[in-house]
This record gives C-alpha cells, sequence and structure tokens, in this order.
C-alpha cells in the first residue's frame, strides 16, 4: 500500500461524503487517499467511488465497533450524520457518539464535524416564536448536530466544526424545485420573507472539507462556516428563471403556513426557515463568502450551479408560455 494518509469518509455515497471522496480523488498527487465508508458497499455509487480509487468498507454507523475499525489508521475522519433517513435526534446524537468515541479509540489525527447550530441557544423551548418539536426541540435536524458538537470537545479530539449552508441539489432532490401555481406561472415557496439564505453546492462543500484537512492544524478546534452565496427568495428566483427560461417567481409564505403543508418534516423545516429569517445577520455572518472561496477557490455562485444543473431540476413542461398565457 501506498504512503498516502488516509481520509476515512462516512456517507460515502452521500452528498457531502460523496464530495469529500471526488475531492480527494480527483487531486491524486495530493498525498492522500480516501477510505469511503458506506452501509452498502455493493451500490452503484460505492462501486463507482471503487472505480475512482476509493477503498471501499461497509460500516454500521449505529455500532461503535464497526466504526472502530473503519477509523484505524486514518490520518483523518470526515464525520456526517443523516436526519432525513429516520427523522430522530436521539438517534443522530447516539451515532454521532459513536462517531466520537470511535476516532478518539483509533486516534485520529484530525476530525471534521459536519455540524447545524444549535437552535435553542437563540430561541429557547418556551420562546413561542416557534413550536416546540418532539418535546425537546426547536430545530430537530439542527439542534441534535449542535448538542452533538460537546462529543467531539469533551473527548479531547481534534476537531474542525464545519458549519454548512442550504444545499441547491435541493431543487432537484428534495422537491423545492419551482411548482407551476393555479395561474399557470412558477413559483419557489419559501418562508424566508426578504431575508438571505446562504447556499451552496454539495460538491463544494466536499472541497472545502478537502481543504480543512490539507491545512489540518490551521482548523483544528475552530468552527467554520462555507457558503457559496447569500441570497433572498426572490434573487433566487430570478436567478432560476434566467437558467430554465421561464418565469420563476417568489412565493413568500408565512413559516406558519410552512409548518402547514403537511409533508414529512415540514414542522422542521418551517422553524428552520424561521430561525434563518429571524437570525439573519447571525446566521450569515457564520457562513462568509468571502472566507468560503479563500478556502475553495473554486467555489460556485448559485449562477454558476444553475448553468450546470438546471436540466436536472425537475419542472413541469406543457404547452403554455413562461409568462403562464
Amino acid at each position: 500500500m501506498d504512503d498516502k494518509k488516509i481520509i476515512a469518509v462516512i456517507g460515502a455515497t452521500g452528498a457531502q461524503g460523496g464530495g469529500v471522496c471526488r475531492a480527494i480523488l480527483k487531486d491524486a498527487g495530493g498525498g492522500y487517499r480516501v477510505r469511503a465508508l458506506t452501509r452498502n458497499a455493493g451500490s452503484d455509487k460505492a462501486k463507482e467511488l471503487k472505480k475512482l480509487g476509493a477503498e471501499v468498507v461497509e460500516v454500521d454507523i449505529d455500532d461503535v465497533e464497526s466504526l472502530k475499525k473503519a477509523f484505524r489508521g486514518a490520518h483523518g475522519a470526515f464525520c456526517v450524520t443523516f436526519f432525513w433517513d429516520h427523522f430522530s435526534p436521539e438517534r443522530e446524537l447516539a451515532q454521532a457518539k459513536n462517531m466520537a468515541d470511535a476516532a478518539k479509540h483509533a486516534g485520529v489525527p484530525h476530525v471534521i464535524w459536519s455540524t447545524l447550530e444549535d437552535t435553542r441557544k437563540w430561541v429557547p423551548l418556551d420562546d413561542r416564536r416557534m413550536p416546540t418539536l418532539m418535546e425537546k426541540y426547536k430545530v430537530p435536524h439542527f439542534d441534535a448536530k449542535g448538542e452533538a458538537d460537546r462529543l467531539f470537545s469533551e473527548r479531547g479530539l481534534p476537531t474542525t466544526f464545519l458549519l454548512t449552508s442550504f444545499y441547491w441539489e435541493n431543487l432537484i432532490h428534495f422537491g423545492m424545485g419551482p411548482k407551476r401555481g393555479e395561474d399557470g406561472k412558477f413559483y419557489i415557496t419559501l418562508p424566508m420573507g426578504d431575508r438571505k439564505l446562504p447556499g451552496i453546492a454539495s460538491e463544494d462543500i466536499g472541497k472545502c472539507a478537502y481543504a480543512i484537512f490539507r491545512r489540518g492544524k490551521d482548523f483544528i478546534g475552530k468552527t467554520v462556516g462555507i457558503a457559496g452565496d447569500h441570497l433572498t427568495g426572490a434573487q433566487m428566483a430570478a436567478a432560476l428563471a434566467k437558467a430554465l427560461g421561464v418565469e420563476v417567481l417568489y412565493n413568500a409564505v408565512s413559516p406558519e403556513a410552512y409548518r402547514g403543508f403537511g409533508f414529512p418534516g415540514a414542522d422542521d423545516l418551517g422553524n428552520m426557515f424561521q430561525f434563518k429569517r429571524d437570525f439573519e445577520s447571525a446566521f450569515c455572518g457564520a457562513r462568509s463568502i468571502g472566507f468560503s472561496r479563500e478556502l475553495n477557490p473554486a467555489m460556485q455562485t448559485f449562477e454558476a450551479w444553475l448553468a450546470e444543473h438546471e436540466g436536472k431540476i425537475p419542472i413541469e413542461v406543457d404547452s403554455r408560455k413562461a409568462s403562464g398565457e
């Protein structure tokens, strides 16, 4: 085996982990190699990573012994959890504990923990501006990650806490793309008012994480926030219209209306967007575009990302013109 340093990547076939793997694999002379950790080594995405040169290893993140083996000999570990697989913040916390325990056991020199804000520091549980969910959270998929930060700190792990942003891929895979209204026009619907939403391409998260691993000591013990753009809903709609060649308008609904949409996780996402709206300065401020570009000079703007991905965004097509006639 060569003497390249091993980066063990949890969720190697997911959005963030996959981006980290590809960033490392594309830098053939960078001195690092990928240990791609996945639930299913036989999946098409896992096979593709293996073809690109990754060492693919099956791992069960609910089993700390499985993780200890997977982290053995690794120079770095990229750790991320998958709330939308199970909708359980408690399970996320348990999995984060397993990752921290395994990294400590293996003596990993650098851990990146993909985290988010614990919104309860801004909106306590007894604050009625937004409903409390699952009895203990305001934004469950944020709060559990933020709460888990201490699991890495308390173990004295050399950790970088990476604050990510809204994936623009949500417009492709998460049903957040333009929808046709009764008037025939297309709308994107967000409860953000006129406030800005930090966004990023998932591939750029991977490039930033790889840059952090490469710079090691500069970022150990630090919290780093990344974004490719800070845009209002109206600005996102205008960029989508330009890229898709149809009229796209911004439908600014209230958080209450969004929570009532009824799809799985609507209440969580309604609270999330309300948090981002009400604390825009702190949320955007933690995700400097200038710093993000310094870390990853290839960071895409929303328009650049759309130019490459507009054909993948689901959109109803019929004989009506873009104006809705």
